[in-house]
């Protein structure tokens, strides 16, 4: 069986000092010896990744982290490690001991809140002190849920009472993720999918935003049909069947438009996670940024997964020759891949970024809100793609997205 990617799960961190037990509940929680267990304080030093099915909540990863009361140069490097988790955390889990409520917690929680991750504590070692009135009254006046337990001797009943409390804190993305194609067509559509063949497609199988593109369509009981761009014009002509939409990979977007017919929708695979794992308005106004380029100006392509590059990469090789070509000198790129993502981001006149279909929604938003934050333009693959081939319009209109009157752009809602 495929493992779910960690994109669609549920990330559920866990933080707290040092040697409170963060890395004991994790097993408890598991039922496996997941992370390493020690007396020794600051023993969990890069966070510990675990996926796996919690029922009733489903696919989930856990995300074990280092004590941010850690000490020392190497303990600044984890501490620094251990805030990035707070990018990609849908809920906390707040580990500490009872009656001890220290600068630490605290900042934590202010984090938490300042981000609006739901949070949980986790009182832990009660077989060691029980909890006391001031401190279960503090929690109280924080209003913040709490569980008590010992993580060596965590039962079946606690357990249950952990999933109970992270069910109520289930936020509503996880529980009604923005669709990526189902609610742009209907039972019985027709959905093309143009997949091109070359050296970056892998070996035998399909990326995970084809897969997942497919697997959407069958579940809204339509069909679809995959075709690669040299075959796109036959396959459109053969067709009893107006197809709905055509759903393209960004990089061949020029053969497409030639083919498809104007009357039949077109967008991209890298534009549908563009809307469902981020801010798609916010990442087509950051394409004009391009507009403003001149030869020298740094630009950050974010890649969310780590593969090897090869032949005509999209991101390192092809973009940066396009938008060299467009602006008529060489820009300065750099390219960060995974979740390294750099702090200094003012340098950069433009980011784009990937479909970040092997990132969370909540990270993705982290990363638009940073650079929104920092007046930093943001976009992404297929829609910097689209605009340097002056079709925005087009691949937007699925989505009714924006309405051109003039200069202005209104939104208005998606095309059912």
């Amino acid at each position: 069986m495929q493992k779910t990617p960690k994109g669609l799960r549920l990330h559920i961190a866990i933080f707290g000092r040092r040697n409170v037990g963060k890395s004991s509940i994790l097993n408890a929680i598991t039922r496996q010896e997941v992370a390493i267990v020690s007396e020794i304080a600051g023993t969990t030093t890069d966070p510990v990744e675990k996926p796996m099915e919690l029922l009733p909540v489903g696919p989930v990863l856990f995300i074990d982290t280092a004590g941010l009361d850690d000490v020392g140069a190497l303990g600044r490097l984890r501490i620094t490690k251990t805030y990035k988790v707070f990018e990609r955390a849908d809920i906390i889990l707040l580990v500490t001991e009872a009656n001890k409520w220290t600068e630490y917690e605290e900042e934590i929680l202010e984090e938490a809140r300042r981000r609006k991750i739901p949070i949980l504590v986790i009182i832990n070692k009660i077989d060691l002190s029980k909890p006391g009135k001031d401190f279960k009254e503090r929690l109280n006046r924080e209003k913040v849920p709490a569980i008590e337990t010992s993580a060596l001797n965590c039962d079946w009943e606690t357990t249950v009472k952990l999933k109970n409390e992270l069910i109520k804190l289930l936020p509503k993305d996880f529980l009604n993720p923005i669709p990526l194609v189902a609610d742009l067509i209907n039972e019985g559509d027709l959905v093309i999918l143009v997949i091109p063949i070359d050296k970056e497609a892998p070996r035998g199988r399909l990326i995970l935003p084809q897969q997942q593109t497919i697997r959407e369509i069958l579940d809204k009981k339509a069909s679809c049909l995959v075709v690669n761009e040299r075959n796109l014009s036959d396959a459109i002509h053969n067709l009893k069947q107006k197809p709905r939409i055509v759903i393209t990979d960004s990089q061949v977007f020029e053969e497409v438009f030639v083919q498809v017919p104007d009357d039949i929708l077109v967008t991209s695979f890298s534009i549908l996670f563009a809307r469902a794992k981020g801010d798609l308005e916010e990442l087509v106004k950051g394409a004009q940024a391009l507009d403003n380029l001149k030869p020298a100006d740094k630009i950050l392509i974010a890649e969310a997964c780590t593969h090897h590059p090869i032949g005509e990469d999209i991101g390192r090789i092809k973009i940066p020759r396009w938008i060299n070509q467009r602006i008529g000198g060489e820009i300065d790129f750099d390219v960060f891949s995974g979740h390294n993502f750099p702090e200094d981001i003012k340098r950069y006149k433009l980011i784009i970024h990937c479909g970040a279909c092997m990132l969370n929604r909540k990270e993705m938003l982290a990363r638009i809100l940073r650079c929104r934050e920092k007046g930093v333009a943001i976009t992404n693959y297929g829609v910097v793609i689209a605009y340097l081939h002056n079709a925005m319009d087009r691949v937007v209109q699925p989505f009714n997205l924006f309405q051109r009157s003039g200069s202005s752009i209104v939104t208005t809602t998606p095309r059912c």
